[in-house]
C-alpha cells in the first residue's frame, strides 16, 4: 500500500522552482492591487476646480479693485489740481499774495495764458508814473484790433501805505482805464519780490514820494520777460511790435 505524500512531496525537484515563482508574483500582484486600492482617486472635476481656486487666489476681490480704481482716480485727480508749474524765468513763480482794487485776491498766476504789460508804479505821482501809464495806453492803441482785446495790462503799486484797493478803484476811473487792466495791492514782501524779478528798483523819499525805475515790461503767455522799455522817451513801436508776435502765436 502506497502513503500518500503532501501536494509539494509529488513536485519534482526541477518543478519546484517554477511553482513557487509563480507564487511569488501572484502575491506581488494582489498587494498592488489593495496598496493602489487604499489610496483615494481624485473627485471628478477636482482639476477644474483647482485651476479655479488658482485663478481666484489670483484675482482681487471685488473691493480691492474698487479700492484700486479709486486710488488711481485720486492720484489722478491729484496730478490735474495740483499747483501749476512755471518755468524758472517765470515772475508767476511768485506766490505773494495781491488784491484788486476791486478788493478780490489775486495771485500772478492767474495771468497765466495771456501776455502781459507790466508796470510798477504808484498812483499819486506826479510825471513819471503817468508817462508810463500813458505809454501803456498808446500800445493798446497800436495793437490791431483783432488782438487787442487777448493782452492783459498790469499795473502794481510800491506804495504800499496808501494805494489801497480803494485808491487803486478810483484811479482806474481817473485814467478810463477799461477791463483789460489790472490794477494790483500787496504786502510789502510780495512787491518787493516782484520788483527784483522785473529789475525795478524804489526808495521812498523823506517827502513820501518815490524815487523809481521806469520800465515797461511785456511777459509771454508763461510770465516770462520778453521784452523792457526803459525811460520815458521813444520804444514804444518796438514795444507794440513784440506784444502783437506773442498775441499772434
Amino acid at each position: 500500500m502506497k502513503t500518500k505524500l503532501p501536494f509539494l512531496a509529488l513536485c519534482a525537484p526541477r518543478h519546484c522552482h517554477i511553482l513557487y515563482d509563480n507564487l511569488r508574483i501572484a502575491a506581488f500582484c494582489l498587494a498592488a492591487t489593495f496598496a493602489f486600492a487604499d489610496e483615494p482617486l481624485p473627485a471628478k472635476g477636482s482639476a477644474k476646480e483647482g485651476a479655479e481656486k488658482t485663478e481666484a487666489a489670483k484675482k482681487p476681490d471685488a473691493c480691492c479693485e474698487a479700492a484700486t480704481a479709486a486710488s488711481i482716480e485720486n492720484r489722478e485727480s491729484k496730478i490735474e489740481n495740483s499747483p501749476a508749474v512755471f518755468s524758472r524765468e517765470s515772475i508767476y513763480q511768485l506766490d505773494g499774495k495781491f488784491v484788486t482794487d476791486a478788493g478780490q485776491p489775486f495771485s500772478l498766476g492767474e495771468l497765466r495764458g495771456r501776455p502781459v504789460v507790466l508796470t510798477m508804479f504808484f498812483a499819486s505821482c506826479g510825471y513819471a508814473c503817468p508817462v508810463q501809464v500813458t505809454d501803456m495806453l498808446a500800445i493798446q492803441g497800436r495793437l490791431p484790433a483783432e488782438l487787442r482785446g487777448k493782452a492783459v495790462f498790469l499795473l502794481v503799486s510800491f506804495d504800499i501805505a496808501r494805494d489801497t484797493p480803494e485808491a487803486l478803484a478810483k484811479y482806474r476811473a481817473s485814467r478810463s482805464l477799461d477791463s483789460q487792466w489790472v490794477l494790483l495791492h500787496g504786502d510789502d514782501s510780495a512787491v518787493r519780490e516782484l520788483a527784483a524779478l522785473v529789475g525795478v528798483k524804489y526808495k521812498q523819499e523823506a517827502d513820501g514820494m518815490f524815487a523809481h525805475s521806469n520800465l515797461i515790461t511785456i511777459l509771454n503767455a508763461e510770465g516770462e520777460v520778453v521784452h523792457q522799455r526803459v525811460g520815458l522817451k521813444g520804444g514804444l513801436d518796438e514795444a507794440a511790435a513784440a506784444l502783437a508776435i506773442l498775441l499772434k502765436k
